[in-house]
């Protein structure tokens, strides 16, 4: 029974990746490694009680496709996604380090009389350490559960008009907001607070800050997004996912009833 629904979910995962468009798989990956990757530089800002770092540039990337995913293909689609951008983000953090370990020389560290350390600070920064990406793992994937539930849960609300423009953007900005505190949050209270000996009230007021950066971009990008859950929709993309959880929830349904 076990074996019977690994297998179920895997070919389900399966049809779901070959329904996603090949440039949003590569856009939410590539943003959840850049994010993780900036989140090492602090931002100098002449103000005490504020504090940021460069992941922020990007972040905003992540949760506009998380939104898109969720309001075509549902919550959970955009869960393994992000789990599946996770672990791609985690090897290839693994590949950086082992990178940053081999002898040799950063083209950036050829400066005379500092080589030894410049090029120990490239693989320091290259290579990462281990509780940025924990830090940023756990934070990201807490944000991304709550953001995929929140967005589905406030598009359900809407009983008369669920692919209307309203709706897709009550949802994309709620979620993203709610979404993007957490993360920035968790993040600064693992790490920030922690190994960069950031005040209770600097993690607070990163993760607001962070937080309206987003729905800044929200403000710009949320019509496209909207455009594209719109045009998937027409095109009827994903049809053979929706088609294999239809037949799964059947066959749910007719177990229960035996």
């Amino acid at each position: 029974m076990l074996k019977q629904r690994i297998k179920n979910e895997f070919c389900e995962f399966r049809a779901l990746m070959k329904s996603v468009p090949t440039l949003i798989v590569v856009i939410f990956i590539m943003s959840v490694f850049a994010m993780n990757l900036l989140a090492n530089k602090s931002i100098d800002i002449p103000v005490e009680w504020l504090a940021l770092d460069c992941g922020i540039i990007v972040s905003w990337f992540a949760f506009f496709t998380m939104d898109v995913v969720t309001k075509h293909f549902g919550p959970k689609a955009a869960t393994e996604l992000t789990v599946l951008a996770i672990v791609v983000n985690l090897l290839f953090c693994l590949l950086l380090y082992i990178g940053s370990v081999i002898p040799g020389m950063w083209g950036e560290a050829f400066v005379e009389g500092s080589e030894g350390l410049l090029n120990g600070a490239l693989d320091s920064t290259f290579g990462g350490t281990w509780y940025v990406v924990f830090g940023s793992t756990a934070a990201f994937l807490v944000a991304a559960v709550i953001n995929n539930i929140t967005n589905f849960a406030i598009g359900k609300a809407f009983k008369k008009n669920p692919d209307g423009l309203p709706a897709y953007i009550l949802r994309a900005y709620v979620s993203t907001a709610i979404g993007q505190f957490i993360d920035n949050l968790i993040f600064a209270l693992i790490v920030s607070h922690f190994f960069f000996g950031w005040t209770l009230v600097q993690c607070v007021t990163c993760a607001v800050t962070g937080m309206l950066v987003e729905l800044l971009c929200e403000a710009v990008f949320f019509y496209p997004g909207y455009a594209v859950t719109k045009r998937w929709k027409e095109r009827g993309v994903g049809a053979e996912y929706f088609e294999l959880k239809k037949e799964k929830q059947s066959e749910n349904t007719d177990n229960g009833n035996e």
